[in-house]
């Protein structure tokens, strides 16, 4: 594994500053970009580690808080551990700030993101990469239909929801995307039902779009999220092979 450095930096938006996680080689080159969009519990060590994991494939990692609008992460006091189940308050916490990340909202920080990391010295020329966490899944199929010309990769764990009845729902913008998918869905996730799943696959085949999904049997929503009683670590190692092969794919020159 290659050493990596990481540092917060500060990212302007349209909206105000959004405070971020930078991961990189260790080393004077320009790698392939890859940026990451949270699960529903925001920026916090675990997901700074996971950054550093991908990064020392040989990628630069940004990892903005979503949240910025309500504040510097961390936003929520969060436990070491978190069991929603004994912490129920968490969610009433977090859902307003994840309903407050509209369509719109989503495009001009997106946006921002790209543009930042286009300017960057330390990722080099071409397509980013993008893996979104539970609530960064759905954002990151929206996300990658937003901006075709700039992403190459997505990603998307235990995502959700992915299928609703809304007119932006994600699996209604796939037409757009022009990049590689993959996503893995957990085998035990309310969110994504194998309804929701068949749905989203059929989606999917209509638009056309190189993609691959599949199931983590027993695996539960939320199983990559190391400090969360969901955390699976067979899962989670499978999920980094994935990923890291879907970006050495289509990000390496």
């Amino acid at each position: 594994m290659t050493a990596v450095q990481g540092h917060s930096l500060d990212i302007p938006t349209p909206d105000g500053i959004a405070d971020a996680y930078l991961a990189h080689p260790d080393d004077d080159a320009a790698h392939p970009g890859v940026l990451v969009l949270q699960d529903g519990f925001g920026l916090r060590p675990s997901l700074r580690t996971l950054a550093d994991r991908i990064a020392a494939h040989g990628f630069t990692v940004l990892l903005p808080n979503a949240y910025y609008r309500h504040g510097r992460a961390p936003v929520v006091d969060l436990p070491d551990f978190i069991d929603p189940g004994e912490r129920p308050e968490i969610f009433q916490q977090v859902f307003p700030m994840i309903r407050d990340l509209t369509s719109d909202r989503l495009r001009s920080d997106v946006g921002a993101y790209l543009d930042w990391m286009a300017a960057a010295p330390k990722i080099s020329s071409g397509k980013v990469g993008l893996t979104g966490y539970c609530m960064g899944a759905r954002l990151a199929v929206m996300a990658a239909a937003m901006f075709p010309d700039r992403i190459g990769a997505v990603a998307g764990f235990h995502g959700g929801p992915l299928i609703t009845d809304a007119p932006d729902s994600p699996h209604l913008t796939l037409e757009n995307i022009t990049g590689e998918l993959y996503f893995a869905h957990a085998g035990e996730d309310q969110h994504m039902t194998p309804e929701h799943i068949a749905q989203f696959d059929k989606a999917l085949a209509a638009a056309g779009i190189r993609h691959r999904t599949e199931v983590y049997d027993g695996a539960q929503h939320g199983f990559t999220q190391a400090d969360t009683a969901a955390y699976d670590a067979q899962s989670d190692d499978r999920h980094y092979v994935e990923l890291l092969a879907l970006f050495d794919r289509n990000l390496r020159p």
